[in-house]
């Protein structure tokens, strides 16, 4: 495990480097290792990046699905020292390739997989701050409980839609999608 005495900055934790391929978020300042991706939470991420990818093609977006590949400079405290790795973030190709060396900003989705040590940061913390940074959309894939939540940004706050089994989920960026809830929740 990771840990840390004091607390970094954004540069220290942008040229941080703790010996491992482990990545770990910044929450105010602190170091947070991320789990290991089960094979069912990676097997998810994966498919879901697929979807999307296959979805932004289909419907001639210039989109890119992106695997906890981008880190999201978020809010916290009044302080800009936490940085978020969604399981999957959606982007503009334009936006890609202009961060291919600098931190990112999206302006599309993001995803979280819900699992039992993130599930409190995804449904509290990492939606408030999604939505101070305007991110459209957010979609928690919750296994545990067996939904889908897709949160809409509608004047500064999300309202949530939950859906489960075959019900069909109805995304605002990409509104053709035709994903049932237990697709999602698949590895």
């Amino acid at each position: 495990m990771i840990t840390t005495t004091q607390r970094l900055t954004l540069d220290e934790y942008l040229a941080y480097d703790g010996g491992s391929d482990r990545r770990c978020e910044l929450v105010n300042g602190e170091l947070r290792p991320m789990s290991l991706r089960a094979s069912k939470h990676g097997a998810m991420i994966k498919r879901l990046e697929r979807i999307f990818d296959v979805e932004a093609e289909r419907v001639q977006k210039p989109w890119t699905a992106l695997a906890g590949t981008v880190g999201l400079q978020s809010p916290r405290s009044d302080r800009w020292d936490t940085v978020r790795i969604p399981d999957v973030s959606v982007l503009t190709l334009e936006q890609w390739e202009a961060l291919q060396d600098r931190e990112a900003v999206i302006r599309l989705l993001v995803v979280e997989i819900a699992s039992e040590s993130t599930k409190s940061a995804d449904y509290r913390a990492k939606r408030a701050e999604y939505s101070v940074l305007d991110i459209p959309e957010y979609w928690i894939v919750d296994p545990l409980a067996g939904k889908v939540t897709i949160h809409i940004l509608l004047e500064g706050w999300y309202e949530a839609t939950e859906y489960q089994g075959q019900s069909v989920v109805q995304s605002s960026i990409l509104p053709e999608l035709a994903l049932a809830a237990e697709t999602s929740l698949q590895g």
